[in-house]
Formats: C-alpha cells, sequence, structure tokens
C-alpha cells in the first residue's frame, strides 16, 4: 500500500489487543515491526495514539500507514541481507512440510522490543524455503535461553502445533547447570508466583514468590532431577516444566538455594566456581508433542558452545544421557 487508510474493526474480531489485530490482518508483519508502527503513532485507532496492548473492539476505526503487503512477500522477496539468511537457515535442525524445528542460540530474542532490533521474529523470512508462507512461532523462550523451538510453516500447522502446546500435551525437558547440588538430588517444586508489581516489588520482568488468591498470582510445578555433579559445587540437571509460567525453571531453582549460573536475575547466596562463562547455563534440550500429521513427534538441540565448555571444565558428559525423556519416566 502506497497510501494511509482506515480500516474497522468488525463483530469477528471480537475484543482483543491492538497488536494482535494487526498480526492477524497482516500476517506477513513481524511482532517488532507491529510494536515500531504502533509505537511511532502510523497505527491509530479512531485519530488517537494507543498502545501495543490496548484492546480494540467492534465499530472502531483503525488507521493503516503504507507498508510492504503480503504479496510483495509471496514472491519469494525478502528484506533479509544475505549474511542474516545464511545465520537464520544455519539454525535449521529439521525441517519437513509442516514445521521447522531450530536450535535457538543464547542471546537471541525471539521477538522485538524496545531495545531489541535483532530477534528470530524478524528473520523469519529467511526460513519460507520453498513455501509460501512465512512460518510462524508457536511458543516462545528467553532471550538468554539457548535451544529447541518449533516453528509452523502453515496456518493449519500453527493451529495444530498451537493447540498441542495449550492443550499441555506436550513434554519439554531442559538442561541446567546450578550452583551447588539440589537436596534431595530429585523431586519436584510447586508454588505460587506473580511478576514484580513496580518500584517496590523491584523489576517487572521479574518473577516472585507469592500467596494463594493473592491477585495475579499463577501456580508453577517443576520436576527436576540430577544427572550429575561436581563435588557439589555445580550440577547438571534435567528440568521438567509441568506449566509454562515467565521464567519459571529460573525462578524455581534460585528459591532451593540451586540458581542457574549465568542467571542475572535470579540469585543464591551460593558462590559460582570460578572460570565458567557468564551466560546463562540454560538449554531446551528437547520437546516432543504431536505432530500436525498426528504422529508422534520428538526432537533434541545440541549445547550451545557455552554449556559444552561447561561440560568439560566441570567433567560432565552428555553421552550419559542419550534419552532426555529418561529422566522423567
Amino acid at each position: 500500500m502506497n497510501a494511509v487508510y482506515s480500516l474497522p474493526v468488525t463483530k469477528e474480531d471480537g475484543e482483543v489487543r491492538l497488536d494482535r489485530w494487526l498480526r492477524r490482518r497482516f500476517p506477513h508483519l513481524g511482532q517488532g515491526q507491529v510494536e515500531k508502527l504502533i509505537r511511532t503513532g502510523q497505527v491509530r485507532v479512531d485519530g488517537a495514539r494507543a498502545k501495543a496492548s490496548d484492546r480494540v473492539t467492534e465499530g472502531q476505526q483503525v488507521r493503516i500507514p503504507p507498508f510492504p503487503t503480503a504479496e510483495k512477500r509471496s514472491e519469494g522477496q525478502s528484506d533479509l541481507s544475505e549474511k542474516d539468511e545464511a545465520f537464520v537457515r544455519s539454525l535449521v535442525i529439521y525441517r519437513d512440510d509442516d514445521l521447522i524445528a531450530i536450535n535457538k542460540p543464547h542471546g537471541l530474542a525471539v521477538q522485538g522490543g524496545t531495545k531489541t532490533v535483532r530477534h528470530l521474529d524478524g528473520l523469519l523470512d529467511g526460513l519460507r524455503f520453498d513455501a509460501e508462507d512465512k512460518p510462524k512461532l508457536v511458543h516462545r523462550l528467553d532471550r538468554d535461553t539457548s535451544g529447541v523451538m518449533l516453528l509452523a510453516r502453515h496456518p493449519a500447522a500453527a493451529a495444530a502445533l498451537s493447540a498441542a502446546f495449550k492443550s499441555r500435551d506436550t513434554e519439554k525437558i531442559y538442561w541446567a547447570i546450578v550452583i551447588g547440588a539440589p537436596n534431595p538430588p530429585l523431586g519436584e517444586i510447586r508454588g505460587w508466583m506473580k511478576k514484580a508489581g513496580g518500584p517496590r516489588d523491584g523489576d517487572r520482568e521479574m518473577m516472585r514468590r507469592a500467596v494463594h488468591r493473592e491477585p495475579e498470582a499463577v501456580f508453577a510445578i517443576t520436576d527436576y532431577t540430577t544427572l550429575g555433579d561436581a563435588g557439589r559445587k555445580a550440577a547438571w540437571m534435567a528440568l521438567k516444566p509441568l506449566t509454562g509460567r515467565t521464567h519459571q525453571l529460573r525462578f524455581h531453582m534460585a528459591e532451593i538455594g540451586n540458581a542457574i549460573i549465568g542467571d542475572p536475575k535470579y540469585k543464591c547466596d551460593r558462590p559460582t566456581p570460578g572460570g565458567l562463562a557468564h551466560a546463562l547455563h540454560l538449554h531446551a534440550r528437547a520437546i516432543r508433542l504431536p505432530h500436525p500429521n498426528g504422529k508422534s513427534f520428538s526432537i533434541t538441540a545440541p549445547l550451545p558452545p557455552h554449556m559444552k565448555a561447561t561440560f568439560e571444565a566441570l567433567g560432565f558428559d552428555e553421552r550419559e544421557a542419550k534419552d532426555p525423556f529418561a529422566a522423567f519416566p
């Protein structure tokens, strides 16, 4: 489109966040692009500036600025540089007609934000391959968490994968290296948690302990088992989240006094072994769920370089845990 125009919010749209409404209408736009359009006032609701989180309702008019259309992208054109396309394709560890699995590196954000220019969502054009549709994110990982992520290659696959995640018909195994060694060496962590609410509670991007019936509190459950320890100074852990809360694994390990090595937010009072990388040692090792074709699908992601180096330094051997799911029979 080369001109500004308005689109009405219809009854079928329901009451929905502005950013999600835009993504539905213009699926070729990444989340980062959408947030920038809203933040800079290029997208307005009934003539007024709005926030990405504001909800739009039937009858409202949304100002749409000029931006590349889906038709331009469907011809195989891409805004990515050859370097970025090569980079994002190097992350692929599995691909078929329905989904793509990548091994996300530590430090790469999944979606854009105010201070995030480069992110996975903005690189997905490079993973079209021979498909008309741009792959779609169906779940997330923290910026500093590495490991396996699944992308849907078409709308039907996106619906199937999203349903699997929402119904908890998905099994995810994470590997972490923590400070000290948990006692007992295996068990379950459960409790209430919530986002910190501002200056009094601290960083809004952090979770804190909460109690039952506290406003906005959510219940979280994590199974854990120790796969190895280095003189009780550090331990190699397998973590299985039974709920999917923000920062759940990081929060839970710090809560039991065994914070994940390299975590800048969730800490404990134990000393970190020297000579190790400062990066977060949390890796989404494996995932198992129903494939859009109806069969069971599982995939394992190789360790990132900084965790491989730590394994060598502490004497851990990943070959001792060939099946990531075996730790949780």
